[in-house]
């Protein structure tokens, strides 16, 4: 891609007013804040019995919006990664851009401590 350079003088201009530094991200960094928060949701969806369990969440992310379906869906994924790593960076960014809303998910930090994963939950009934 050739960059516009009026879209990067807007950028600029942009960060400098709102007191951003500027700084290269990693593809690793990129994909955690594209894919944790995700993670992170479904934990809550679980949580509130909105799904009966993981493999459900993943179904639909595969089949109704796309997701990769050699990657398995976002709750088999978190699996692979492993919950204390995505606990913990989920953490850092919340720490770091003071937002409340990357907060790990208590289930997330639950089955984090005990080194398990979406995939060991039981199927809970839904909640009506």
């Amino acid at each position: 891609p050739i960059p516009d350079p009026e879209v990067e003088r807007i950028i600029i201009e942009t960060s400098k007013r709102l007191g951003i530094t500027r700084r290269p991200i990693s593809a690793e960094e990129i994909t955690e804040r594209m894919i944790y928060p995700m993670i992170n949701e479904g934990a809550r969806i679980l949580e509130e019995r909105i799904a009966m369990r993981a493999s459900d969440i993943d179904v639909i992310w595969v089949y109704g919006y796309g997701w990769p379906v050699w990657r398995g869906g976002p709750m088999y994924y978190a699996d692979q990664v492993g919950l204390k790593a995505i606990e913990e960076r989920l953490a850092h960014y919340s720490a770091a851009l003071g937002d409340e809303t990357l907060a790990p998910a208590p289930l997330l930090r639950r089955l984090a401590a005990e080194g398990r994963g979406f995939g060991s939950l039981p199927v809970q009934p839904i909640a009506v």
